[in-house]
């Protein structure tokens, strides 16, 4: 049974799924991990999110203000035994969910153009690709995307 739970970015396993997708980001971004892993830092998260599968953590994702009324989803995540099973599709709309009710009216994040699966599902979820923002303008490695939350 699928259970999410609305947490912060200290709770331990949010902090080891996080390790891992660090580790997997790592071997993906090749030389661009560290400019990347700069603007990935978890300790500034407050809206955090993890997907338990019976009391396994098995997907984490999160939010942070990015201006006011914008949220930007950050830190999306889920273990390679447990993708195709909805999780990450689960795990996004509790996180757009959350940011409504805290009268974010838009939500953005920026992804790797590698992760095809990634934007695929984003894309489902009703985001678009748009231009690049803030840190990622100019950066062609990344896929900036949006979405309307009203």
């Amino acid at each position: 049974m699928l259970t999410l739970v609305r947490t912060t970015s200290d709770n331990a396993d949010f902090n080891s799924l996080v390790a891992q997708l660090d580790r997997y980001l790592a071997v993906l971004d090749g030389d661009d991990h560290a400019f990347y892993a700069q603007f990935n830092k978890s300790s500034l998260l407050k809206n955090a999110l993890v997907c338990y599968d019976n009391a396994i953590p098995v997907g984490i994702g999160a939010y942070k203000e990015f201006e006011p009324g914008v949220a930007e989803m950050k830190r999306m995540f889920t273990l390679p035994d447990y993708r195709g099973k909805g999780i990450a599709k689960a795990i996004l709309s509790e996180l757009e969910n959350w940011a409504k009710e805290e009268n974010y009216t838009a939500a953005i994040l920026e992804t790797g153009h590698l992760q095809y699966d990634a934007i695929g599902l984003y894309q489902k979820m009703g985001y678009v690709i748009t231009e690049n923002f803030g840190q990622y303008i100019g950066v062609e490695n990344s896929v900036c995307m949006k979405k309307d939350l009203k």
